[in-house]
């Protein structure tokens, strides 16, 4: 990181899905840079462990549980949070839901999960998060997207890019609407990162595959979209709202797949 090592002191930050992958990437930014971090996680074990092995570093790092499929639990979470820290300067929804499923495979239950962790968790915490905000005088919301939907498809992830093309169209109209307030909505569009997750695409093959045809040489890293929410929740993005970012190693650049 550039920043200053003590770039986010004093900061509360809240990080969904931040037990593995991504979100713990993220996790670690923000604590490595003097904010005390909130890694919520529906998985309450992994998020304990994790946020023990920060801790053992020096970091200001805590867990909590949460489904963020349920709203009533992303009420819960952020009134606990705020409860005992009394402020709250930047939430990430990051945690996601993408099981690889042919298209005519797709059924009630599973669209509707997709959707609820995917699309309807980052409305429903900023709407949590919103008066503590407002009485703050501003703050930050952060989102990870994805090229998949937005910009591209993937097969059996008709699901998945369905609910992303959806957070776009949200970030940019909470940005609208929330502007008067100091509150800025952005978002975050990862290519092709590893993660535990990447396991849903295939094996070990593809993905080596996948990362030949990126124009910068290779997968990326969870580390590279954490330092893009990193800038995009510092002074320095102060003046960008509504906007995604795409950290794709350049992928999306091509027309055609060049020969390696």
């Amino acid at each position: 990181m550039t920043f200053a090592a003590n770039a986010f002191q004093h900061r509360l930050v809240l990080v969904t899905g931040g037990a593995q992958g991504i979100g713990l990437a993220i996790v670690r930014a923000f604590a490595q840079l003097g904010a005390t971090v909130v890694l919520a996680d529906r998985q309450a074990g992994k998020a304990q462990q994790a946020a023990a092995e920060l801790v053992e570093l020096g970091w200001q790092v805590q867990a909590e549980a949460c489904d963020v499929a349920q709203p009533a639990q992303i009420a819960a979470l952020v009134a606990r949070v705020t409860q005992r820290h009394a402020r709250l300067d930047v939430v990430i929804h990051n945690a996601a839901y993408f099981p690889l499923t042919p298209f005519a495979h797709i059924d009630a239950e599973l669209l509707q999960r997709t959707l609820s962790v995917n699309l309807m968790a980052p409305f429903f915490l900023a709407q949590a998060a919103l008066p503590w905000m407002r009485r703050q005088g501003g703050g930050r919301l952060l989102v990870t997207s994805s090229v998949t939907g937005p910009k591209v498809a993937y097969p059996g992830l008709a699901h998945y890019a369905a609910s992303k093309a959806g957070v776009n169209g949200f970030i940019r109209a909470a940005a609208l609407e929330l502007a008067p307030y100091g509150i800025t909505v952005n978002g975050v569009e990862p290519g092709m990162i590893r993660t535990p997750a990447m396991a849903n695409l295939g094996g070990e093959a593809l993905t080596r595959t996948i990362g030949t045809a990126v124009p910068l040489g290779r997968l990326g890293e969870p580390e590279d979209i954490a330092a893009a929410m990193v800038f995009l929740a510092s002074s320095a993005a102060g003046y960008i709202t509504g906007q995604t970012l795409v950290v794709d190693g350049g992928a999306l650049l091509p027309e055609t797949v060049l020969p390696t």
